[in-house]
């Protein structure tokens, strides 16, 4: 800590009692790029007793900064690779590592109630978010963390002595209009987000869910429906016909929408070459680009290269009969995005991208910085020490700067205190502003509690009257009645209708959450500046409205970020669909990355 009136810094001395260390028991969550290097720091500073908790499987990516994997390792489960290389060096280390999600009913306030202290390397916000109400509930203090490539930050909370997590608003990702994605795209974001979030969507995803791309000529034409018989490789060049050629000669005949915008080109079978019997040079190559001879990530494809890619691509995930969610781990998903993205740009005269640079698009990725991980592992393991000797009042965030700051490049600061008008610690109320006579039970549901509010098993009780409950232990005719309201107005909901004033009681007993919604009844919304058709605001939330749409005013792009541990930027791991025109404020210390969302906008 630097004095006011020197650039000299001193330390803070504290006796270090190893047997605390060696009986603490630790929860760490991640075992990526920061939970790597903490596995081993935590090992190598005396702890004896580690949890570890992680969902995710190793890929060859991860092996230029997370050290404990190999290529051998390539497939296997991250946190028990990084336990059995610890134990390698530290083989009287107790280590239980778990591939699982922290989500996970078993994983409740209970079980966080078993640990001494909890140390997140987690790459989501609403899984962070999740661990922040079980730390609360437990209270048992979180450590948190995260980083960017030079830049990253460690964040101390515990109830009752300092901010949690959700004290802060968290920005959100940046959102693209349907109407920009589908028609109008001017950038190579719009391409990125159309191949990824719409036709990647369609045609490997649920199609039980309705998509943006139904319009009715193509349901007429059955652009997107494959024929009996049909070829997986015959349906793809169809697909290609309709995409990126029919689609744009229809666009072509409104004359309006190209008043003050370029006019889009249209793309035959013909110029893509196409035509006749398709063939790959490599059949047997592991990816669709390799088919076709295309090594190198760093080129960019020509209009033609594209094109085979897509359709090999496109050929490939069919084949797999299964639905699929893009991963931005899997070559084909990502040349098919490519591939889509740089056809797309080709329609619209955007610049086309290579496979890298489309790569990092659609998975959000900033390369992460071994160092980084590193000392951010060893900032973690510092603060845990100072709560397992009970020198709360000693401990802070800490940021780890790009440039020096003052000749610093670890930029210490005291922790802020608890939010009283926070939702999550504060048992604030929440307000919704929607038109309660179109707003549903399940826009309520998915749109505001689980999307908005990161609450994992809603339940919603109005009054004496509970109109959703989620969890184990329902029957079925319980769920079926839940269901069954789902497509319900608000104000057609039972108990007289959720109207203007209504006050609803939620609560999440898997994260031990209540809080109070307050619904506020609207019937006129700008589609194009408020393109969600709700608002969700509390007391400090509705004090920064002006500020929001002073910046909209202004037309400032909004900034975006991500909640991760090294590389991925997309806060749920998808992507809606939605306005561009929002700013929100930066955290500080969290990743940042424009995360690319939309949510579903009349055009």
């Amino acid at each position: 800590r630097a004095s006011d009136d020197s650039s000299t810094a001193h330390a803070i001395v504290m006796d270090i009692d190893r047997d605390v260390i060696a009986r603490a028991k630790v929860l760490m969550i991640g075992a990526g790029g920061i939970g790597c290097e903490l596995m081993k720091t935590l090992a190598c500073s005396g702890f004896q007793n580690i949890t570890a908790i992680d969902l995710d499987t190793i890929d060859v990516s991860n092996l230029n900064r997370q050290f404990l994997f190999r290529k051998r390792h390539v497939g296997m489960a991250k946190s028990i690779v990084a336990k059995e290389s610890v134990e390698k060096f530290r083989p009287g280390v107790k280590i239980e590592a778990m591939k699982a999600n922290v989500k996970e009913s078993r994983f409740d306030a209970t079980y966080f109630k078993g640990f001494d202290v909890v140390l997140n390397g987690l790459d989501n916000l609403e899984a962070r978010r999740h661990v922040n109400r079980l730390c609360l509930a437990a209270e048992v203090a979180l450590v948190e963390s995260g980083t960017t490539g030079y830049v990253g930050q460690v964040t101390v909370h515990a109830r009752g002595t300092c901010a949690c997590f959700e004290c802060t608003e968290k920005p959100t990702p940046k959102s693209y209009p349907i109407c920009t994605l589908r028609d109008t795209p001017d950038k190579p974001v719009h391409c990125i987000v159309y191949a990824k979030e719409l036709l990647f969507s369609k045609l490997f995803g649920d199609t039980s869910k309705g998509s943006d791309l139904d319009e009715e000529d193509a349901v007429e034409a059955g652009a997107f429906r494959r024929n009996d018989g049909e070829s997986s490789h015959d349906f793809a060049k169809r697909v290609f016909e309709y995409v990126f050629g029919t689609k744009i000669q229809a666009l072509l005949l409104k004359d309006d929408m190209w008043k003050n915008r370029t006019k889009p080109t249209a793309l035959t079978l013909a110029g893509a070459e196409l035509e006749g019997e398709f063939s790959e040079s490599d059949p047997s190559a592991k990816s669709a680009r390799r088919a076709h001879g295309l090594i190198d990530p760093q080129i960019v494809w020509t209009q033609s290269q594209c094109a085979k890619v897509f359709v090999s691509a496109t050929a490939r995930l069919l084949n797999r009969n299964s639905v699929l969610e893009f991963d931005k781990d899997d070559d084909d998903a990502v040349e098919f995005v490519t591939a889509v993205s740089n056809l797309r740009s080709a329609n619209y005269g955007i610049p086309p991208q290579s496979l890298f640079d489309a790569k990092g698009m659609a998975g959000n990725i900033i390369h992460a910085v071994a160092t980084t991980n590193a000392i951010v592992s060893g900032l973690i393991t510092l603060e845990a020490i100072k709560i397992l000797h009970n020198k709360m009042d000693q401990t802070r965030y800490t940021f780890v700067m790009q440039h020096p700051s003052n000749g610093r490049l670890l930029q210490p600061l005291a922790k802020e205190a608890a939010n009283p008008k926070c939702v999550v610690c504060g048992n604030a109320r929440v307000e919704l502003v929607c038109d309660t006579n179109t707003f549903t039970k399940q826009d309520l549901v998915d749109r505001v509690l689980k999307k908005k509010l990161s609450v994992n098993e809603p339940s919603i009780q109005f009054g004496a009257t509970i109109l959703h409950e989620e969890g184990d232990g329902l029957e079925e005719d319980e769920i079926e009645q839940y269901e069954a309201l789902g497509a319900r107005a608000l104000t057609a909901l039972p108990s007289g209708g959720v109207v203007h004033g209504t006050i609803l009681s939620i609560s999440d007993y898997s994260q031990n959450l209540d809080f109070e919604l307050m619904v506020t009844h609207r019937e006129e919304w700008d589609e194009e500046k408020e393109p969600e058709g709700f608002l969700l605001r509390g007391e400090e939330v509705r004090a920064k409205e002006d500020d929001v749409e002073a910046e909209n005013a202004d037309g400032v792009a909004s900034a975006a970020a991500a909640n991760d541990d090294d590389e991925l930027l997309i806060v749920d791991d998808e992507v809606q669909l939605a306005d561009d025109g929002a700013k929100r404020k930066r955290d500080d210390g969290d990743d940042k990355e424009d995360n690319v969302k939309a949510q579903k906008q009349t055009c």
